[in-house]
């Protein structure tokens, strides 16, 4: 059947106003102010007074598992459809981190598929922190290249004891390796880059650049709301073009010693004047967020939430002003358009009918559409993953 989304206000992120919607062969057929289609084969959602949203593009998600930072029994559980869903998030992109042992590329591989036939839409990452990069075919062009669903490759680690320390040239050929199967294979090519809280910061990313020719805009950091003084070092980034990614899981310890919820570090970088084009949230989620003592020992773990990055875009435009034009572009179309997925992030004719409905008055998520079909009804799954209870 085709759908008809009636009366919702609109945004593409962009704010296009009351329109009706119709949705057909999993993508978006048609937006006007009105439609009229009356036939048996068309279901009417009645949209009045509501807000109608992407599905966000969650660009960091430990969809396999992470952790094992504290042995074996902490490795973090695999995340499940409706972690995501629930959330109004309708593409993953799935990695490796700091385990590329128990966790590996072809269980992340064969999760994404998972994913896909529960009913989102989930790529990968090769490799994980660690280089050399392990990959699946030998190297990461011929994984980026031919493998459908490896889109780029990450997350490496830099500024972390958890690292293998990389040097520049070992990075700059981890990034020229990505460009060139993303060129082969129209992909994004992209290096996900976790940084830590080493006083090094970004050093390593402006000597690859100063060094090489790759572009700033190939590497693509995340965790930039680590500390005040990451965040300081992003604006530097910014100015060379670079992408800032801020991390939505979080916990009070991490904010006790400096962290910057990620709501609070968007405002702040809009405000500084980094276009929003350059600026992401994503949630981390079921990664470990560990707590280590002053001698790098874990002394605590929790599990990062997929939900956390719709939490993060409702507290950036309830609490720190920020425009739902500018929250909503860091978590839908800014992702998607770093990624090369032009068929996610946005409403538009020919796009993919991932949409979110909200009330408008609390953003409180009513329904949540991935490629037309209805996986969440007020508020609540209506499509569950294949073992769920």
């Amino acid at each position: 059947m085709l759908k008809l989304i009636r009366g919702a206000r609109v945004y593409a992120p962009q704010d296009l106003g009351v329109q009706d919607v119709l949705l057909g062969d999993q993508r978006v057929l048609a937006i006007a102010p009105e439609i009229n289609l009356s036939a048996e084969w068309v279901e009417h959602v009645q949209a009045e007074g509501m807000l109608l949203l992407p599905g966000l593009v969650d660009s960091l998600v430990h969809i396999g598992g992470g952790g094992g930072e504290g042995g074996f029994h902490t490795r973090t559980p695999q995340m499940t459809l409706t972690d995501a869903t629930l959330g109004g998030v309708t593409t993953v992109i799935g990695a490796l981190g700091t385990d590329a042992v128990t966790r590996t590329l072809p269980d992340l591989l064969a999760k994404a598929h998972a994913l896909e036939a529960e009913g989102i839409t989930a790529y990968c990452y090769t490799g994980s922190y660690q280089i050399p990069v392990r990959t699946l075919m030998g190297n990461v062009t011929d994984d980026i290249t031919l493998i459908d669903k490896f889109i780029g490759v990450g997350e490496v680690a830099i500024a972390d004891h958890r690292s293998s320390q990389p040097n520049a040239a070992e990075l700059a050929r981890i990034a020229a390796d990505a460009r060139v199967a993303g060129m082969l294979a129209g992909k994004a090519g992209i290096v996900s880059i976790h940084v830590g809280d080493h006083p090094d910061k970004l050093d390593l990313l402006h000597q690859v650049v100063a060094e090489s020719a790759i572009p700033a805009t190939q590497y693509y950091p995340t965790h930039m709301n680590r500390n005040s003084e990451l965040m300081q070092a992003g604006l530097a980034w910014a100015k060379l073009g670079g992408y800032l990614d801020v991390t939505t899981s979080t916990n009070a310890q991490f904010i006790a010693e400096g962290e910057i919820p990620a709501a609070q570090a968007l405002a702040y970088y809009l405000q500084q004047g980094v276009p929003v084009s350059q600026l992401t949230m994503s949630s981390d989620g079921n990664a470990s967020l560990p707590v280590f003592d002053p001698n790098g020992q874990l002394v605590g773990l929790e599990v990062g939430r997929v939900t956390s990055l719709y939490e993060a875009f409702c507290e950036a435009v309830q609490q720190h002003d920020v425009s739902i034009v500018d929250a909503l572009h860091s978590v839908t179309l800014s992702p998607a358009t770093i990624l090369k997925l032009p068929h996610k992030g946005r409403i538009a004719v020919g796009a993919d009918a991932d949409l979110v409905l909200v009330e408008a008055s609390n953003l409180r998520i009513s329904k949540v559409f991935a490629k037309g079909r209805e996986m969440v009804s007020d508020g609540q799954p209506i499509v569950k993953g294949t073992f769920a209870t």
